[in-house]
């Protein structure tokens, strides 16, 4: 491809593509906060009902002198399926009756009970304030509480749906400025073909230390608001530096910005020490290098096209299936630590680091498995790890929340393929519009992981199956996919079906070529 060498000349990996990754990393590590925080701001504190004896200084003045806290939360609360206080139910009047030894605790009947009608009393040590606690999202309105995650996450499924196309139509890094959430697919075009795992995988390790930062952030901040105050606030450094960011030279050449392109280009030049490279370049040598991409007639940038041309049509959906079930796995796990463990903060850092390690050995592999494979793998991992978590009892919480840590690993894992594989598989002129899309399809399954987690009511394994089973199968979908390692991004259709052509030409022959070694 053209652009491949234009960009070899002004630096492919150079200090130019080291300051682009680093200020998109950063925005990535707190946007990942902002994804997570509900684990902390809505984090779901002990309580139980609020009963008189107990919390109205008046009715404890009346109970006998010798009667403790457990004594009258005895008399006043039944006990819950977890054999500790009731969440949900207290009694209607005291049940002194419980105080002798010879009656257990568990003798009540639910006539003798109501529900919380005074409201309830939150445990405070680990968090001074959450908005379940703030807005009783407990007990009949526990539902609220997954649904305030999936309308945040139906607020980014729009942004996905309207900056994919955008972007393709407007230009990276306008959409860029005001949204941040194309940023990935950026880095891929300006780095050359060797380099692009690295910067892929690099981007991707910005959402893993954003899980370490959002730890870390949450055990200093333990009140929702101050909390979502400090991981908000430095949107706005983004916002002011991402006008130092440069467009996409590869975009502005395709679409017919060759002046734009030229500055831009001599631009990255001048970073990477290559001035006297840069001043070389001109419109007619844009030109020149360009003559084949530019002389091709251009579909437009549409979800229609990405269904009608022939060769993408497969490529989408089962590419969209895959980032669905990137989303609805993850966001069903991971926006729900207080199911994995007791010490949230800690198991949040440890899912982080990890998802680290898993990335690092991902950038290993990439490049010598290949797209595909490693992509199903993760995948269909990450499923069986949390299918073996319904044969898991619960009371072997460690090895439950190592086999949903494994789980989460290869989810990350599998986002780190699906980013670079999606890239890859699609032209630069309908590149954004294919990632706009398989981010639509994260995101609804996003709304829909959470969501899924009140059928636990009908069944507690009935969730771990659907997220495990959609793991799966988009892991096996993966398959129907062709293999991208080691070529380069093509720019046109016509760039993609020449690659596909050549690639199944030279399978055939290598398969004449073993048929006929055998006889």
């Amino acid at each position: 491809m053209a652009f491949s060498e234009l960009l070899d000349r002004v630096g492919a990996l150079g200090r130019f593509q080291v300051l682009q990754m680093v200020a998109l990393v950063v925005p990535i590590m707190w946007l990942t906060t902002q994804n997570l925080v509900e684990n902390f701001s809505a984090a779901v504190p002990s309580h139980r009902c609020w009963v008189p004896l107990l919390d109205n200084g008046t009715a404890q003045a009346s109970t006998p002198g010798t009667l403790g806290p457990e004594a009258l939360l005895t008399v006043s609360i039944p006990r819950g399926p977890n054999h500790g206080p009731h969440q949900c139910r207290r009694f209607r009047h005291p049940q002194w009756q419980l105080l002798d030894p010879n009656i257990t605790a568990t003798n009540w009947s639910e006539a003798a009970t109501e529900p919380c009608v005074d409201g309830w009393v939150y445990d405070l040590s680990t968090f001074t304030s959450t908005i379940v606690a703030e807005w009783d999202l407990v007990c009949d309105s526990q539902a609220l509480r997954p649904i305030a995650q999936s309308i945040y996450l139906a607020g980014i499924l729009v942004g996905a749906a309207v900056c994919g196309q955008a972007s393709d139509r407007l230009g990276r890094r306008l959409v860029l400025t005001w949204s941040y959430l194309q940023m990935a697919v950026w880095v891929m075009e300006w780095t050359s073909a060797q380099a692009r795992v690295l910067a892929m995988t690099l981007n991707a390790m910005g959402f893993s230390f954003g899980q370490v930062l959002m730890a870390a952030v949450a055990y200093g901040l333990r009140d929702w608001v101050l909390l979502q105050l400090v991981i908000s606030a430095p949107f706005f450094l983004c916002f002011v530096y991402s006008w130092w960011l440069a467009e996409s030279a590869r975009w502005l050449l395709i679409t017919g910005r060759l002046q734009w392109g030229l500055r831009e280009l001599q631009r990255v030049a001048a970073i990477n020490g290559k001035r006297a490279t840069g001043d070389a370049l001109t419109i007619e040598v844009l030109l020149s290098a360009m003559q084949e991409e530019l002389s091709v007639s251009q579909a437009p940038a549409s979800l229609g096209t990405l269904l009608r041309t022939p060769g993408l049509g497969l490529r989408t959906c089962v590419s969209a299936l895959c980032w669905f079930g990137f989303g609805f796995t993850f966001y069903g796990l991971a926006l729900d630590l207080q199911a994995l463990g007791s010490n949230v903060f800690l198991l949040q850092v440890f899912i982080g680091v990890v998802d680290i390690l898993v990335k690092i050995s991902i950038l290993l592999l990439l490049n010598r498995v290949g797209r595909r494979p490693m992509q199903a793998v993760s995948l269909m991992l990450t499923g069986l790890c949390i299918l073996a978590n319904m044969l898991v009892p619960h009371e072997m919480g460690t090895l439950r929340s190592a086999l949903a840590v494994l789980g989460l690993a290869g989810v990350g894992a599998a986002f780190t393929c699906i980013i670079i594989y999606t890239g890859e598989l699609f032209p630069t002129v309908l590149r954004m519009t294919a990632v706009g899309l398989g981010q639509m399809a994260a995101r609804g399954g996003a709304i829909l992981g959470p969501m899924v987690r009140l059928l636990a009511v009908q069944s507690p394994s009935l969730p771990l199956l659907l997220y495990g089973a959609a793991s799966v199968l988009s892991g096996l979908a993966t398959f129907l996919l062709p293999e991208t390692q080691g070529l380069p991004l093509p720019d046109t259709i016509q760039d993609m079906q020449r690659q596909a052509v050549k690639k199944a030409t030279h399978s055939t022959r290598r398969h004449s070529v073993l048929k006929s070694t055998r006889f």
